[in-house]
């Protein structure tokens, strides 16, 4: 454990209960317990609903507009005809599933201009949170409190988490899980009703939806029209169903009218959705090790990744559509990393968690045995396993993000089971079963997959994966490569071997090798230098990194679980908040600009104007299309103008973070005023640390998305559908009430909460 002056101690101690207290606007609060921890001050900041038209069981509420999209985003209903808006980001791979050389929806954008038109998407999801519950005893029934390994108490917890979900739904349509709060110390079941037939109705070119491109990125000021429109059909009796034409949109619980109306400073702002990941209760050795080690190394490779990618996608059409979705998805963490490393140094994060750390030693050294016995060898704890666990981490890093990072290495890893199948000398029919349901799989692989450009990522990633990982971590096959191939195009010359010889390397290829292996053959892929490679990396891994990376973090989790417990004993006066865990949340704050640096001063809001400043013809990033052009120097913006402009984007205080893309920003009445799809740079180490005078959640204007459907797109057929309320065209809408008269599906839906 680290040892403070007695001096630097006192002083921390001294430190005002306000600085210990949450910072204005930090947390993602769970909607069932608004009423008590936050609804008083919800209200004060402008809220003028109460908890309950927020999040019910019994009636429609905000909660019933809002869904999890795909497996990573969040979503909106805006019509009571199912209309779903989210991140034209979130939508990407769709409208990239869609799209080829001959009709480009990425490039020139789609809409649906009726019913017809609107494009199906097997494997999208759309998922509801129809009530959650505090499972916490139920979970923990039967599970030691000590003596027991992290590995067997998890046992024990999912064994119950397994019986409290089935019986939560059993006879009904929908689905349930249980995730951990508070690192482990409660747990909360959310029953779901998930909807699979999901289409394609409208999105804007990349020129608007990605306007600004990995220049503009997690920066402010913001121009990108990040929006895409979905909608959820469903079986004749309004619950989830297989496609089918003969589905009917979606009639849900509630939908967000749409405020024209407009914001202002100060004004009242919450984001509704699922956040994914925040390690807030991170200790010093933890901030440490993610910006000296972890980031470093994720970022070098995805640097080099990228920059392959981009040359390859630059040079043909038909890569640029085949990576379109990869790039973006590698790029958006790869500057996002960048920008939490300096955000936590900036904020010197290390000093500042030692400080509370200090702080927790001595309320433990002043309290009684048993206090002294439970939180005392806490923080020794976590030095010793997170220097145990440091070359463990960066070595697993450098294998998912570079070995991994090679699709060939990646792709002959996701059929090893193959060959283990038939080394177990598993029954012939159930290997046959495996090796078509592998020969299924490839299809979507390989339709986004060139070879060529996979080589000059293989030849870079696996040089950079020797070179970091510490020496005594790299596999022996590695080592008898780097002697075999020396020189500084060694693994230039390996990876043209390797791709010349795998048969992996085409969609042909790899069907012929599964059905090799689906005849009982496993030397069909033993035999191939892909296989051989992934294989003896992964064995390695498996074998050398994993036990003692899984064994550090294990004590990690187990000790972090006893000092959230103990900080929260320790301030009682502090209303503590779970980190995300793609579970439905709801943050608030103002809108508000920011000071980024010094003589720097940001305001709140950013303007088609603004975007016009921007545009640049010979910068991809920030080509304009040419009817946006048009209607700007025409003027022609309807009734989404402000001051002779259209509002593009606008900021405000909210803690969000990744699963908030697409999350609607709802202004204090119950009204949707935006999408959230991103933040700014200098706030990006708020999964770690919030900092209230520089976080800031970066949110879609409503007013610029409704005038690029209607006047851009033409597609006022889409405006229609939706409830617009404050402005020209606003039609009459309620927010969520108890007054509200359930219509017949509602009252069904409710029947159907009250039996579970």
């Amino acid at each position: 454990m680290r040892i403070f002056s007695r001096l630097a101690l006192l002083a921390f101690l001294l430190l005002p209960a306000s600085l210990m207290a949450t910072p204005p606007d930090e947390g993602m609060w769970l909607p069932l317990l608004l009423k008590q921890l936050n609804e008083a001050d919800m209200q004060q900041k402008g809220l003028k609903l109460t908890a309950e038209q927020i999040y019910s069981v019994n009636q429609g509420s905000l909660k019933d507009a809002v869904v999890q999209f795909g497996g990573g985003c969040t979503g909106e209903i805006i019509s009571n005809q199912g209309l779903l808006l989210t991140n034209h980001h979130c939508g990407y791979s769709q409208i990239q599933s869609h799209s080829s050389v001959e009709n480009d929806y990425l490039t020139k954008g789609y809409w649906a201009m009726n019913r017809e038109q609107e494009l199906p998407n097997p494997g999208l999801t759309a998922t509801f949170i129809i009530r959650m519950e505090d499972v916490t005893s139920q979970v923990l029934t039967g599970v030691p409190t000590s003596n027991i390994t992290e590995a067997d108490r998890e046992r024990l917890v999912q064994t119950n988490i397994q019986r409290v979900t089935q019986a939560a739904v059993q006879g009904t349509h929908y689905q349930s899980f249980i995730r951990p709060f508070y690192n482990g110390n409660e747990y909360y079941m959310f029953v779901t009703e998930v909807f699979t037939d999901i289409r394609l109705v409208g999105a804007p070119p990349s020129a608007i939806g990605k306007f600004g491109g990995d220049t503009d990125n997690w920066a402010w000021p913001r121009h990108t029209g990040d929006f895409s429109i979905f909608r959820i059909y469903a079986g004749p009796d309004n619950k989830p169903a297989a496609y089918s034409p003969t589905n009917q949109p979606f009639k849900p619980r509630h939908h967000l009218p749409i405020s024209l109306s407009g914001i202002k400073p100060g004004d009242f702002t919450m984001v509704f959705g699922f956040p994914g990941r925040t390690n807030e209760y991170l200790t010093s050795w933890g901030v440490d090790e993610t910006y000296s080690v972890s980031n470093p190394a994720k970022v070098k490779i995805r640097d080099a990744k990228l920059r392959l990618l981009d040359a390859d996608m630059k040079a043909s059409d038909k890569v640029r559509i085949q990576y379109a979705a990869k790039y973006a998805s590698i790029a958006n963490y790869w500057k996002k990393w960048i920008g939490e490393t300096r955000g936590l140094k900036k904020l010197d994060a290390v000093t500042r968690k030692q400080e509370q750390e200090a702080r927790f030693t001595q309320w433990v050294q002043s309290g009684d045995e048993a206090r002294k016995a439970a939180y005392g060898p806490l923080l020794a704890g976590f030095e010793k396993n997170y220097r145990t666990g440091r070359s463990y981490t960066l070595a697993r890093d450098y294998v998912t993000e570079a070995v991994l990072g090679v699709e060939l290495l990646a792709y002959a890893n996701s059929i090893a089971h193959l060959p283990e199948l038939i080394a177990q000398k598993k029954p012939a029919a159930d290997i046959a079963a495996a090796a078509e349901k592998a020969k299924a799989g490839r299809i979507g692989f390989y339709k986004n997959y060139n070879a060529p450009t996979d080589q000059k990522v293989a030849a870079a990633l696996l040089a950079l994966y020797a070179e970091g990982t510490p020496p005594a971590l790299v596999p022996d096959y590695v080592k008898a490569l780097q002697k075999q191939y020396p020189g500084a195009d060694g693994w230039s010359k390996y990876a043209a071997q390797l791709f010349s010889r795998s048969r992996l390397t085409t969609s042909e290829g790899a069907a012929a090798v599964i059905d090799e292996l689906g005849k009982g053959n496993a030397r069909a892929l033993t035999d191939d230098p892909a296989y051989q490679l992934s294989n003896a990396v992964i064995s390695h891994y498996r074998a050398n990194i994993l036990p003692t990376y899984n064994a550090a973090t294990d004590n990690i989790a187990l000790l972090s679980r006893t000092y959230l417990a103990g900080l929260r004993q320790m301030q009682t006066d502090k209303k503590f908040y779970p980190d995300a865990n793609l579970t439905l949340r709801v943050a608030y704050g103002q809108v508000a600009g920011y000071q980024p640096a010094d003589g720097v001063q940001y305001d709140y809001y950013t303007t088609l104007d603004g975007l016009m400043e921007k545009a640049d013809p010979t910068n991809p990033d920030f080509e304009v299309p040419a009817r946006l052009v048009e209607l700007y120097q025409s003027k022609d913006y309807g009734p989404y103008a402000v001051n002779g402009t259209v509002p593009v984007a606008f900021i405000a205080t909210n803690h969000t973070t990744g699963g908030n893309s697409g999350s609607p920003v709802i202004n204090g009445r119950g009204e949707l005023i935006g999408t959230n799809f991103d933040r700014n740079w200098e706030g990006t180490m708020s999964d770690i640390m919030y900092d209230p005078d520089r976080v800031r959640n970066i949110t879609l204007d409503v007013r610029y998305m409704l005038f690029v459907v209607d006047k851009y797109a033409g597609a006022g057929h889409l405006v229609k559908e939706m409830t617009l309320v404050g402005g020209p065209n606003a039609t009459e809408a309620a927010a969520p009430s108890q007054k509200i008269k359930k219509s017949k599906i509602k009252q069904k839906a409710a029947k159907a909460d009250a039996q579970l």
